[in-house]
């Protein structure tokens, strides 16, 4: 069974093989966190699909209403959503068959981890996909 993810190396492995990414609770405005973190992992060279039933395009990206909607599953679904909004994103992704769950920093949900773990999801909780990658890209030889 995949293990919660919490060592640089782990990390450092599903960022790097990782491709396609959704962020769920993209967002449109600059001062958000989604926002910016979006716009690096685009700069990064990943395919990033925002998910937000609110608007049409997220910095030129067309936007899902849902995580369903994506037609592929994706290698990371990236959530910046309320704990408390976070059980219908995993059932999405397990019922996906996506590679792994990424809960934001502050986003702490230990049961619905537990479940995507249990469906062999690889899980990332409480962390920023940011600033792991960031430190990752440094540390490149």
């Amino acid at each position: 069974m995949p293990k919660l993810l919490d060592d640089p190396a782990g990390i450092r492995e599903l960022l790097e093989k990782a491709h396609r990414i959704a962020v769920i609770g993209a967002s449109v405005r600059p001062e958000r966190a989604s926002h910016r973190i979006m716009s690096y992992l685009l700069q990064a060279g990943y395919e990033v699909m925002p998910v937000n039933p609110s608007y049409g395009s997220v910095l030129g990206q067309k936007c899902f209403t849902s995580l369903s909607e994506i037609a592929d599953p994706v290698d990371i679904v990236n959530v910046f959503r309320r704990p408390d909004r976070v059980d219908p994103i995993v059932t999405e992704a397990i019922e996906r068959g996506d590679g792994a769950l990424w809960l934001q920093d502050g986003v702490v949900v230990p049961e619905a981890a537990d479940r995507a773990l249990e469906a062999g999801l690889v899980v990332v909780m409480d962390r920023c996909i940011f600033r792991d990658h960031a430190r990752m890209t440094r540390n490149s030889p």
